[in-house]
């Protein structure tokens, strides 16, 4: 046959429960703590919307895509907009996770054109999790502790008082027992 003819089939299902997330922590400035590194983590589903221009585009001339390398080529995408999009948020850590509906909701507006330029629709957009590094969660561990405990002088005080009272021997009973 003098005709050569390329079929490509395209799913049209939703792609539900891809997974994102940042490889490294993102550096954030932080109204009250200052600069710190922070995870985000979450989930994303989408849909084949012009089969055409997803082939075009992303598919080209490569004899097969699976969803496992279109999630690749996607994560990459998702994680530049949410860094873009986080450095705009000018509020404290301890607040940020009241925000993350307002974040999700703000990446998935933004993340939509970036979708819909590769023949995709971008349909839900959730943040699991935005959080710092194991030490900077202990030092906040800290700060609030002693927040709670008020006024660190009275406090040392009283847990001096406390060491020397468990530190005493009690009623004699070392005497009778010697």
């Amino acid at each position: 046959s003098p005709f050569k003819a390329e079929v490509y089939f395209v799913s049209l299902r939703e792609f539900t429960d891809l997974k994102w997330g940042s490889p490294q922590p993102i550096a954030y400035r932080d109204k009250e703590l200052g600069m710190v590194r922070l995870r985000a983590f979450g989930t994303y589903s989408m849909s084949v919307a012009d089969p055409s221009l997803f082939v075009t585009q992303v598919v080209g001339t490569r004899g097969a895509f699976t969803t496992g390398l279109i999630e690749d080529f996607l994560r990459s995408i998702v994680i530049n907009e949410f860094n873009d999009m986080l450095g705009d948020v000018h509020t404290s850590l301890l607040d940020i996770q009241a925000m993350s509906r307002e974040l999700a909701d703000a990446s998935r507006a933004a993340l939509s054109d970036d979708f819909a330029r590769l023949g995709l629709q971008l349909t839900t957009f959730q943040i699991s999790s935005i959080t710092p590094p194991e030490e900077v969660q202990r030092r906040i561990d800290e700060r609030s502790g002693m927040a709670a405990i008020g006024d660190l002088g009275a406090y040392t005080q009283f847990k001096t008082a406390q060491a020397i009272g468990d530190a005493a021997p009690s009623n004699g009973s070392e005497s009778e027992s010697a």
